[in-house]
């Protein structure tokens, strides 16, 4: 039998949990800790938040009267790299919120951040770390996006390579 995984009851030995800003993202964290205590309490929870890529753009719309044109201007490298340097502080106090609210329950966690399209990153990640379970929100999306884009989860279950928990919050 391997270390860390009962392969009699199909125990999972690495759990990754995907977070950002939402209530959503905490409430599966949470929902994770209290309902895959026993898997979670003899493996490894890795806690993964994105920064997500700045908007390099700013669009200037036409003076009245004036046609209706518009712009992107692309911003100046100090403002770029504010913009970074702000979402990756951002991503930090997520992950250092997660891991205290982990601690509180007893169990460690790893953290990770990645800077870059989050869908991307925490595919690649569930490969790179080697995760048995991949957990994730799911948020409430407008029309338009869930006809164009999809949802995270739906993503992740067709391209991450290891099983997908997606977890609702109840209205």
């Amino acid at each position: 039998m391997e270390k860390g995984r009962d392969a009699a009851a199909g125990c999972v030995k690495k759990v990754m949990v995907a977070i950002d800003e939402s209530e959503y993202s905490y409430h599966a964290l949470i929902w994770a800790l209290d309902n895959l205590k026993e898997v979670i309490a003899g493996s490894s929870l890795v806690i993964f938040a994105t920064q997500p890529n700045p908007d390099c753009f700013h669009t200037y719309g036409a003076h009245f009267g004036s046609s209706r044109t518009s712009n992107p201007i692309p911003a100046g490298r100090s403002l770029v790299s504010k913009v970074v340097e702000q979402k990756k502080e951002l991503s930090l106090h997520l992950l250092e919120k997660a891991r205290s609210i982990c601690l509180n329950r007893g169990v460690k966690a790893e953290t990770i951040t990645e800077a870059g399209e989050p869908r991307e990153l925490i595919c690649n990640a569930v490969e790179v770390h080697k995760i048995d379970l991949l957990v994730v929100a799911n948020h409430p999306t407008g029309f338009p996006k869930s006809v164009f884009q999809g949802s995270l989860g739906d993503y992740c279950s067709k391209n991450a390579k290891c099983q997908v928990l997606v977890v609702s919050k109840q209205e």
